[in-house]
C-alpha cells in the first residue's frame, strides 16, 4: 500500500455551530467550500476538552485530559504519550508542524521532525490554576472582556502576524517537499491562531459582512442570576463586572470573527493552492482545537460544554472516505486512530494509547455506538466537569453541580434541562451508569489539585535566579540555504527547481 500524503488544516476556536454541512451559506469561505465539497463532513464533532492546550493535546494523542494530565493551559504534555506524530514517524513519515499546538514543557516537539515556527503561547507553567483558591482570578492571564469591547478592525495585529508567518513556512515547506528531495511520505500540520480573541480584523475581511444578518445571537444575554452554576464561573472568570458590553460591542465582536474565517479561508487557500501547483496529492483534514459561544446566553470564548464552545467543525478529504454529510457524534480525539488506519498503520500498535477509534468508515455508511466524551477542568471550574454526547442527547455532570441532560434534536439552543423531568429518567440513569463506569470523580479532582499544587512550587522556583524558558526556538540553517561555497551551483539549482528544467 502506497503511504499518501497527509495536510492537517487547524484553526482556533472556531464554532461548528457555523459547520452544519461544511461552512454555512453566508461565510465568505471560497476555499473551504472547495474542500467541504470533496470532504466528508462531520456535523457533530466536539473538542476533547473546550480549551487550547488540554483539546490539542487530546486531539494529537487521542487521549482525554484525565489520561494525558494535560488538564489546563499550563499543564505538561508528557513526552511518553505517543501522538499522530509518533505514529505516523515511526511508519516512515516526515512529520512537520507550522504554527501553534500550545505544547506546555520542555519537549516542543512532540513526534514532530521540524518544527518551522515558535507558538504564540508560553511553554511554561506560569498559566496554572489553583482549586484551592476558588474564584480566584488571574488577571494578566485569564480572559476578560476588553476582547469584546475593543472589537473592530486593525491592519496587523500580534496575531495577524504570527498567522501571516504559519501560512508563509508551511506553502514553503509545500514547496520544498515537492523537489522530491526526501522520498517519504510527509504529514505537514498548519496550525493557525484565528478566529481567536482579541476580535480584530483586517479591513478587507470586515467589509465582507457589512449587511450581515448573523451578528446578534440566537439566544440573548441570560441574566447572571438564571446561568447555570458552572456559566456563573465563567462570567466571574471573565471578570464580567468591570464591563458594560452593548448591542454594538456584541455585533462588531461577531463581525471581526466571521471577518476571520475569512481571512483564515484565504491563508488556507494559499497552502492548496501550493498543493495543486506542484501536483502533489494528500488526504486533507480541517478541524479546530475547540469552539466560541460568541455572545450566545451572554457567554464568550470556550470553557463550556454547551454547543458553540464544545462542537468544532471537522472535514476529511481522503480517497477512502466517500465526500458528504455524516451526523454521528464523534470528536478529535478520533483523528489520531483515524490517521493511522488512513495511512496504512497497524492499528493494534495505536489502539492501546488511545481513548478515540477510526471514524473512516462513518464516511461509507458505517455505524458507532460509542458516545464521545470530553472534560473540563481549568479556569473557570472548581472541579472537573465530564460530558457525554450520544444520539440525540447530551449529559454533563460535576460534583459541584446539578446534572444537567439535552435533547439537541429538540433543544439545539440548550434551554430545557431535562435531568429533573420524569420523562426521560431512563435516558438520565443510562448516562449516569455510563458515566460511573467511565470516571471516578473524586480521584480526577485529587489529580489535578496535586497537578496545580506540583506546578506552582516549580514555576515559582524556575523564575527565581536565572530563566532558561522552553519556547521552541526554531532552527535556520544558514549555511544550508540558498547559494553557498560547499554546494555545486549546477546541482543546486537543478534541485531546487519544480518542475525539473527540460
Amino acid at each position: 500500500m502506497t503511504q499518501p500524503n497527509i495536510l492537517i488544516l487547524m484553526v482556533d476556536q472556531l464554532n461548528g455551530t457555523l459547520f452544519p454541512d461544511g461552512p454555512a451559506d453566508w461565510l465568505h469561505v471560497p476555499n473551504l467550500k472547495k474542500l467541504a465539497a470533496r470532504s466528508t463532513r462531520f456535523a457533530n464533532a466536539y473538542t476533547g476538552s473546550p480549551l487550547c492546550a488540554p483539546g490539542r493535546a487530546s486531539f494529537m494523542s487521542g487521549q482525554l485530559p484525565s489520561r494525558t494530565g494535560v488538564y489546563d493551559n499550563a499543564a505538561e504534555f508528557s513526552s511518553d504519550i505517543p501522538t499522530y506524530a509518533h505514529h505516523l514517524r515511526r511508519a516512515g513519515y516526515y512529520t512537520c508542524l507550522s504554527g501553534k499546538m500550545h505544547f506546555v514543557g520542555p519537549d516542543q516537539l512532540h513526534g514532530f521532525e521540524e518544527r518551522l515556527t515558535t507558538d504564540i503561547y508560553p511553554a511554561d507553567f506560569g498559566w496554572t490554576p489553583d482549586y484551592r483558591k476558588p474564584g480566584e482570578r488571574i488577571d494578566w492571564w485569564y480572559h476578560n472582556m476588553g476582547s469584546v469591547t475593543g472589537a473592530g478592525v486593525a491592519e496587523i495585529t500580534n496575531q495577524m502576524e504570527y498567522d501571516d508567518e504559519v501560512a508563509h513556512f508551511a506553502k514553503m515547506k509545500l514547496y520544498d517537499l515537492s523537489r522530491g528531495g526526501d522520498d517519504r511520505p510527509w504529514c505537514v500540520t498548519a496550525s493557525f491562531t484565528h478566529p481567536h480573541d482579541p476580535y480584530v480584523a483586517r479591513r478587507k475581511y470586515w467589509d465582507l459582512y457589512e449587511d450581515c444578518e448573523h451578528l446578534a445571537p440566537k439566544v440573548p444575554a441570560i441574566p447572571y442570576e438564571e446561568q447555570d452554576k458552572h456559566s456563573k464561573r465563567i462570567f466571574d472568570a471573565n471578570d464580567w463586572r468591570s464591563f458594560n458590553i452593548t448591542d454594538e460591542d456584541i455585533s462588531r465582536s461577531r463581525r471581526a470573527y466571521f471577518a476571520n474565517i475569512s481571512y483564515l479561508d484565504d491563508k488556507i487557500g494559499e497552502i492548496l493552492q501550493v498543493l495543486e501547483d506542484t501536483r502533489q496529492e494528500a488526504i486533507i483534514v480541517f478541524c479546530s482545537d475547540h469552539g466560541d459561544m460568541l455572545g450566545e446566553r451572554g457567554l464568550w470564548f470556550k470553557m463550556s460544554f454547551f454547543e458553540g464552545s464544545s462542537r468544532v467543525p471537522l472535514m476529511i478529504s481522503a480517497p477512502d472516505m466517500e465526500p458528504g454529510l455524516v451526523e454521528t457524534p464523534v470528536s478529535t480525539i478520533d483523528l489520531t486512530p483515524t490517521l493511522g488506519k488512513l495511512a496504512g498503520v497497524d492499528m493494534e500498535e495505536i489502539e492501546p494509547w488511545t481513548d478515540g477509534e477510526d471514524i473512516s468508515a462513518l464516511a461509507n455508511s458505517a455505524t458507532r455506538e460509542t458516545p464521545v466524551a470530553i472534560e473540563y477542568a481549568a479556569e473557570g471550574s472548581n472541579a472537573p466537569l465530564v460530558s457525554l454526547r450520544h444520539g440525540r442527547f447530551k449529559y454533563n455532570r460535576c460534583a459541584l453541580d446539578p446534572e444537567q441532560l439535552f435533547d439537541l434534536d429538540a433543544d439545539p439552543n440548550e434551554l430545557t434541562n431535562l435531568a429533573e423531568d420524569p420523562a426521560h429518567r431512563e435516558t438520565l440513569e443510562d448516562f449516569r451508569a455510563q458515566a460511573d463506569a467511565r470516571w471516578d470523580l473524586d480521584r480526577f479532582d485529587a489529580e489535578v489539585r496535586a497537578s496545580q499544587a506540583r506546578r506552582w512550587i516549580v514555576y515559582e522556583a524556575l523564575r527565581q535566579g536565572g530563566y532558561y524558558p522552553w519556547d521552541y526556538q526554531p532552527l535556520q540553517k544558514a549555511s544550508e540555504r540558498y547559494m553557498r561555497n560547499h554546494m555545486d551551483l549546477n546541482v543546486l539549482e537543478e534541485s531546487k527547481r519544480f518542475p525539473r528544467g527540460e
